[in-house]
């Protein structure tokens, strides 16, 4: 019996900082309100470095591998875990489709959908909250509908500081809904204080983004000013004095007006007073380029660069910079590849856990089912390691005799390498290793000049080649004696000549009964059981 004089009340707080419902934890004011989200958006949809780690993240989750495993062994829990599959494939739109838009939660640190169930009763159903592919009347998912991170306006909180939902605005009609907790499945990167908006992992990239796009915009202006020049107009000085005339003021306001026209090339050209008059006097006016000044000190390239590296450093992306400049090695790529995967791999955890939690114990307990037979949805690998690195770790463990011969082991490989793998419940063929010969009995030793008509006393028989097929391994001149047999394992129909010499046996030749074995079959026998087929002899009968 449980303990009555447990305390079960909960007296504090998360401590997080919220002023109705509006996250207050930002100490960075271009961060703070909505303008975060305004933002992360841009560096994501805008930013060439950020876009280049949003592409990468993307298309190495749309390759990972997601299934419901089942709770035991029992029949009952695979049926349920069969369901959850089916469920999974009978939404109005692709599971994988769903784990992209989730994704979203890396740039913005969190991302909300709202769970939509309907009741499978059949594809003639023209209600879309009661058509499925399956008409057993149990309630499936209809969709996980994302709730876009710019249209939420505040949350709601209890006394004690627990997430109770959602306020949605509609951009369009600026109308707002409330998406009660149990509707909602929210994943985020990390859950400090309890944030329901989580942390974007472009936070700490900030600086370094707005700083390279400054600078980036300098440059453009100063390649601009470089190629066409500076735009310059003197004027006479009389128009530029404190106490100029109203006349010369609207005239300046008008110079200045052409000149930023030329500038950003809305007119083509300029009408402006001659620089001399008819008497040949200066007029005070004079439209010129000043040219480039030469090459600048400062090699904005490296700059760029070092911004460029610090923003994918803070997502452990920098091996995309490794060699574009001449610079960095295979191992370091790799090291600094496999770390990236690592880290990409716990959001994918965060995405399986987030959904086991809320998505599939709703819909099981929807459709009652009891929690030990509850499945999970489990996802594969973010990358394969190399085939000749996994191959020489499976050699070493056979060689140590540490690897088991299991069905979920050879399930592995056969992932690894991209093979068909068979269904859970199948059995895997046993491959059987080719037995080695018997040594063979002791007999007297016959002369090497015929080796192929070996008779063992009274009881050997003599097979002539006009009767069978032969596939000579070595040269029967390297060996002092021989002997027949047919070792145990071999089909019937196949005998083996060893050779001997200085008490040592090896296969010289391998002979084929023709009435049980054609030359093809037995040439394809040989090829694939690692013998020789070079020098094959058919039968002469």
């Amino acid at each position: 019996m449980a303990n009555s004089k447990a305390n079960l009340q909960i007296l504090g707080m998360s401590g997080l900082k919220q002023w109705g419902g509006i996250i207050d934890e930002e100490t960075y004011s271009r961060l703070r309100g909505t303008r975060r989200i305004r933002l992360y958006r841009e560096m994501d949809e805008l930013s060439s470095v950020i876009g280049s780690i949003r592409y990468l993240m993307r298309a190495l989750v749309r390759g990972v591998k997601w299934s419901f495993m089942e709770a035991d062994s029992t029949p009952q829990a695979q049926e349920w875990a069969e369901f959850a599959e089916t469920c999974g494939k009978d939404m109005e739109h692709t599971f994988e489709d769903f784990i992209s838009e989730a994704l979203s939660m890396i740039a913005y640190g969190f991302a909300p959908f709202e769970i939509c169930y309907k009741i499978r009763r059949g594809p003639q159903e023209k209600d879309p909250s009661l058509k499925s592919k399956f008409d057993d009347g149990r309630v499936g998912w209809r969709k996980f509908a994302m709730r876009s991170q710019d249209t939420i306006d505040h949350w709601e909180f209890g006394d004690k500081g627990e997430l109770k939902g959602v306020w949605q605005i509609d951009p369009n009609s600026t109308k707002t809904v409330f998406i009660p907790e149990d509707k909602l499945l929210l994943f985020r990167t990390e859950s400090t204080k309890d944030n329901p908006e989580g942390r974007s992992i472009y936070h700490n990239a900030v600086v370094d983004y707005e700083y390279l796009k400054h600078i980036q915009k300098i440059e453009a202006i100063g390649i601009e000013r470089d190629m066409t020049g500076l735009l310059t107009m003197e004027v006479p000085i009389a128009l530029l004095e404190q106490g100029a005339s109203s006349d010369k003021k609207a005239l300046l306001a008008q110079i200045e007006e052409m000149m930023g026209q030329l500038k950003r090339d809305e007119r083509e050209y300029a009408i402006v007073p001659p620089e001399q008059d008819t008497q040949g006097n200066p007029t005070g006016f004079r439209l010129k380029l000043l040219a480039s000044g030469g090459r600048r000190q400062i090699d904005t390239a490296e700059i760029k660069k070092s911004y460029k590296i610090s923003i994918l450093q803070t997502v452990l992306a920098q091996f995309i910079e490794l060699g574009m400049g001449d610079v960095g090695s295979f191992a370091l790529a790799s090291s600094q590849t496999n770390t990236f995967a690592v880290a990409l791999g716990s959001f994918v955890d965060i995405l399986a856990a987030t959904f086991n939690r809320f998505a599939v114990s709703r819909l099981m307990e929807a459709n009652g089912v009891h929690p030990d037979l509850w499945p999970t949805l489990e996802h594969g690998d973010i990358e394969n390691p190399p085939l000749a690195e996994v191959a020489q770790y499976v050699t070493a463990l056979a060689a140590a005799g540490q690897l088991p011969e299991t069905d979920d082991i050879k399930r592995k490989l056969l992932e690894i390498g991209n093979l068909p793998v068979p269904e859970i419940g199948d059995v895997l063929p046993k491959v059987e290793p080719t037995p080695e010969p018997p040594a063979p009995p002791a007999v007297p030793a016959v002369s090497p000049e015929e080796p192929d008509g070996i008779t063992k006393g009274k009881d050997w028989i003599a097979k002539p080649f006009a009767n069978e097929h032969a596939a000579r391994q070595t040269d029967p001149k390297k060996y002092d004696m021989f002997r027949r047999g047919h070792p145990a394992g071999f089909p019937a129909g196949i005998d083996v000549v060893y050779g001997i010499k200085d008490g040592k046996s090896e296969i010289q030749t391998l002979r084929f009964d023709s009435q049980k074995w054609t030359a093809a079959d037995a040439r394809k026998w040989c090829e694939e059981h690692n013998f020789k087929v070079g020098q094959f002899e058919e039968a002469a009968g």
